[in-house]
């Protein structure tokens, strides 16, 4: 099916992946096409495993993730079609960068070579450079290179800016903007620098403890969202409708809500609009808030994990 003519590049639907005592848990989200979407959340939230199940090197233990509107996670079809960056570079660190087009191009039917040689100079990656002598910013840039010069339609990203220096960060940014200028492309990357986020993507998804916080447009995260900060005495007949509800010793409070519930809270309170920061953070406060309950034997802590 040609790229170009479907709405979404990744549809994931009631995904389920245990990994040891952690699981990512009814996961039902879409990745649309011709759009950059960033998954982010705090460590451990889930961004990783989900990367590795939508590029086949984990099974879902329930659930379906579907690719291009036909193919499966890990078949063929698939790789040709996905550039991938991930932590490290995959290439053997005793190869030379130059070689790499010799040894792995044959594995792709649009690998093109000249593409490879181009982008090597562009980032300033010596060809007879051992892999395992590169700098961090340098291996990044590599698995770049390798990623694009089979010509991909999606670009699946793992936390590719950690450990890079501010101009490295932009170059990887330039880098995206000149992927996405082909209305038939798709990026997707996890993060934990939510800067990169308000920067680079259209649609975000927000991971929390396995589950998602929130799955859309950019935009509306900002609309939906409010924090609200106010002086004791707090009003508990709003306590249901805050997120990450957390106080000073002082007594002031700060909680993230729906801007749907901000006439809850009175005069006395001051009301802002959410970054994307503080909707990660809060639902990691509400989701720690919860699991401190359980194991206290409490009620869960007010407020909704999923928001979708």
């Amino acid at each position: 099916m040609d790229a170009t003519l479907i709405s979404d590049a990744v549809i994931i639907q009631n995904l389920l992946v245990k990994r040891g005592a952690f699981a990512l848990r009814d996961i039902d989200v879409r990745v649309p096409t011709g759009f950059v979407t960033g998954v982010v959340g705090p460590n451990g939230a889930g961004k990783t495993s989900l990367i590795k199940a939508l590029l086949g090197l984990i099974a879902p233990d329930e659930g379906t993730i579907t690719l291009f509107g036909a193919e499966h996670p890990g078949n063929r079809a698939a790789q040709q079609r996905i550039g991938v960056v991930l932590d490290r570079v995959t290439a053997m660190p005793e190869w030379h960068v130059g070689s790499i087009g010799r040894r792995i191009g044959p594995l792709y039917a649009e690998w093109d070579e000249e593409l490879f040689r181009g982008l090597l100079e562009r980032f300033e990656i010596p060809a007879d450079n051992r892999v395992d002598a590169l700098s961090r910013g340098q291996s990044v840039k590599l698995s770049l290179a390798m990623a694009l010069a089979h010509r991909p339609q999606l670009l699946l990203l793992d936390e590719p800016s950690s450990g890079l220096d501010p101009v490295a960060r932009r170059d990887l940014a330039d880098i995206i903007r000149e992927f996405m200028v082909d209305p038939s492309h798709t990026v997707l990357f996890s993060t934990h620098i939510t800067s990169e986020l308000d920067e680079l993507a259209d649609h975000i998804i927000v991971l929390n403890d396995g589950l998602v916080a929130f799955a859309g447009m950019l935009d509306e995260l900002h609309e939906r969202f409010a924090i609200v900060r106010g002086r004791p005495p707090f009003p508990d007949e709003a306590r249901p409708a805050t997120i990450g509800l957390r106080f000073e010793s002082s007594g002031v409070y700060e909680a993230l809500i729906r801007t749907e519930d901000t006439a809850r809270f009175g005069p006395d309170t001051v009301i802002d609009a959410a970054s994307t920061d503080d909707v990660v953070v809060h639902f990691a406060e509400h989701a720690r808030s919860a699991r401190h309950s359980a194991r206290d034997g409490g009620p869960a802590a007010p407020g909704k994990e999923s928001n979708r």
